[in-house]
């Protein structure tokens, strides 16, 4: 099997995955919370295991305690899912209006022609989104985190299919 049909395939998976995310998004949102919660613990298990491994007393301490955040967040998200879903959702309202505001601030302050106009747009848009996780809180974590995923499946999907399309026309 040649990777363009490798790519088409997991395309159309992603694309499915995002459509059935975008049917039940309170679902997709306790997957998304479980996924976040497994990948926090996993990593704080590296780190920590690095963090032994590391030279001088300093970065061990450091990479140990920091190991142990990751994984106490880790298996608070995956034995209190809907509590994750809830935390999860107001550090999404949070990042987006803090990455809005940062964003309108650089497209006001320093950027010039048209990167200044897709900055301040760009922050506008991240400001709303913020705004309106934040205003609807707590009812808005129900959904919020299964719509962000279903948009990352459906937009992963669409550009594999793309790419795997632009692979096959390519090859001689």
């Amino acid at each position: 099997m040649s990777n363009w049909i490798i790519m088409l395939i997991v395309g159309i998976l992603s694309l499915v995955a995002g459509i059935v995310a975008l049917a039940n998004p309170f679902a997709a949102s306790i997957t998304a919370t479980l996924l976040a919660g497994w990948s926090f613990f996993i990593l704080g298990i590296i780190q920590i295991v690095a963090a032994l491994r590391a030279d001088g007393a300093g970065a061990k301490v450091v990479g140990v305690l920091l190991g142990l955040v990751a994984l106490i967040i880790g298996i608070n998200l995956v034995a209190e899912p809907l509590r994750g879903v809830v935390t999860l959702t107001m550090v999404a309202g949070i990042m987006f209006l803090a990455s809005g505001i940062f964003k309108a601030w650089i497209g006001f302050s320093g950027a010039q022609g048209p990167l200044r106009s897709a900055l301040m747009i760009s922050g506008l848009v991240s400001i709303i989104l913020g705004v309106m996780v934040l205003a609807n809180f707590p009812q808005s974590a129900a959904v919020v985190l299964g719509i962000l995923l279903a948009v990352e499946l459906l937009s992963n999907g669409v550009s594999a299919i793309a790419l795997a399309l632009l692979t096959r026309r390519a090859r001689p």
